[in-house]
């Protein structure tokens, strides 16, 4: 990463990582083209000018920039005060007193980290992710539109009749129309009259085991179309949602539409959501993706199962194999959220927040991701920065204070705090034994 700090602030990104060609997803800044550079003005507080270029290639990556310019692979190492100066610019002064103290506990020397941090303390938080840097607009119509292609939307869904059937409605409305829709039922009774309502090319399996991750895998094996739309049972979608996914592909020369999430109708869609930008996410309730990455990479990983970041393994795994996963503020769904059904009937909320105290925190499956791709060093560090943040009940996750209060909640129950984790980590360990349980296409 650029920056050295982020190994405390983001241990765990996507963009943390290396490509198996060697390069990063950080543009070049002497590559970048200049009306590009234009619009992101050196940071001249800086004291060393690789950490100007950096922060310039940040913002670049950040802001939307979605171009073929080369990119960084390896970074040279920066001042210590530049690196403070860059976590207060760009994340919350709480979390930059957290990198402080955890260099401190970690050995660093006190008096050039305090010097460092002192001299940079009114660093004013950067508002750069509210300004793309470039306003980028989609034709109408594109030539991968105009083609036509096969589409298969695939649906897998648990219990969730009331709400399936708006999400049927809105498929049906779509003004594109040459899809298939892929629904694997696991809803026990299981309604097959159910579907005969609707004037979709309709694909229906009964799956008796309840397992979301063997339903999209055995959907997508099924599948006609070379694009494959992902899609949760509790969603809205309006009906230009399947042409906007294929634009986005066909506009970037992407391989991956990631469409964006909002949980109340009419929210605002956060800041660097609102923008097309390279993704660091994979939703599979709301994405596009070629056939051909999962010919490539193979397709979920089934050590998820009943558990969670299963697509968030997925999308990594796409990064590190060079596909390109643009995040799409067109391709919009309200998801709903609701209480029953689906994976609600099979496990946690929340990747950091258990059911209850006698479970493991987080849910195995998380570290199993964390440990595999980025070591035990960086799980290590993601453990410390969300365990204590995650000691609130879920339904609190948006109340910034409550959240806070969590830390020294997570003191007072520290104990079996440290059960739940080492329960975690063993039993992520045995995943890591068994190995990726990866079929292929």
């Amino acid at each position: 990463m650029p920056f050295s700090f982020l190994s405390y602030l983001q241990p765990v990104h996507y963009f943390r990582l290396p490509k198996r060609d060697g390069h990063y997803a950080f543009p070049n800044v002497a590559a970048l083209p200049e009306d590009i550079l234009k619009e992101i003005p050196e940071d001249a507080h800086y004291k060393s000018q690789l950490s100007k270029d950096y922060d310039r290639s940040w913002q670049a990556l950040h802001r939307g920039y979605i171009g073929k310019a080369d990119t960084y692979q390896q970074f040279e190492p920066l001042p210590l005060a530049d690196n403070y100066r860059f976590a207060f610019k760009y994340f919350s002064k709480w979390w930059v007193l957290w990198v402080l103290l955890m260099r401190l506990a970690g050995l660093n020397n006190p008096f050039k980290e305090l010097n460092a941090y002192w001299q940079v303390r009114n660093t004013p938080r950067s508002t750069a992710y509210n300004t793309p840097i470039a306003q980028l607009t989609l034709t109408s119509k594109t030539d991968l539109v105009n083609r036509s292609p096969f589409v298969s939307v695939i649906i897998p869904t648990l219990n969730r009749y009331a709400y399936l059937k708006d999400v049927l409605t809105d498929l049906e409305q779509q003004d594109y129309r040459h899809f298939e829709v892929i629904v694997v039922d696991q809803s026990q009774p299981f309604q097959p009259e159910f579907y005969k309502a609707y004037n979709l090319e309709l694909q229906l399996t009964h799956q008796t085991e309840r397992a979301l991750w063997l339903a999209r895998n055995t959907a997508i094996k099924r599948a006609k179309g070379n694009y494959i739309l992902l899609f949760d049972d509790d969603s809205r979608v309006s009906a230009d949602w399947i042409s906007n996914h294929l634009k986005c592909l066909d506009y970037f020369q992407a391989d991956l539409s990631s469409g964006v999430s909002i949980s109340a109708v009419g929210a605002e869609v956060p800041a660097h959501y609102a923008y097309f930008r390279v993704s660091d996410q994979l939703d599979t309730g709301n994405v596009l993706i070629k056939r051909s990455v999962f010919e490539t990479i193979g397709l979920f990983d089934r050590q998820f199962e009943k558990q969670r970041m299963g697509d968030g393994e997925f999308g990594l795994r796409a990064y590190l194999n060079g596909f390109l996963n643009v995040s799409n503020p067109l391709a919009k769904r309200l998801h709903l959220k609701v209480g029953t059904g689906g994976l609600r009937d099979m496990g946690s909320w929340d990747a950091f927040r258990t059911q209850n105290l006698w479970q493991p925190r987080p849910i195995p499956s998380v570290l199993y991701l964390f440990r595999s791709y980025f070591g035990t060093k960086a799980a290590k560090r993601a453990l410390w920065r969300n365990i204590p943040i995650s000691i609130m009940p879920y339904r609190f996750k948006g109340n910034k204070w409550l959240v806070v209060l969590g830390i020294p909640l997570s003191l007072l129950l520290l104990p079996l705090v440290v059960l739940q984790v080492a329960k975690s980590w063993r039993l992520s360990g045995i995943k890591m034994k068994e190995g990726a349980r990866i079929e292929r296409l």
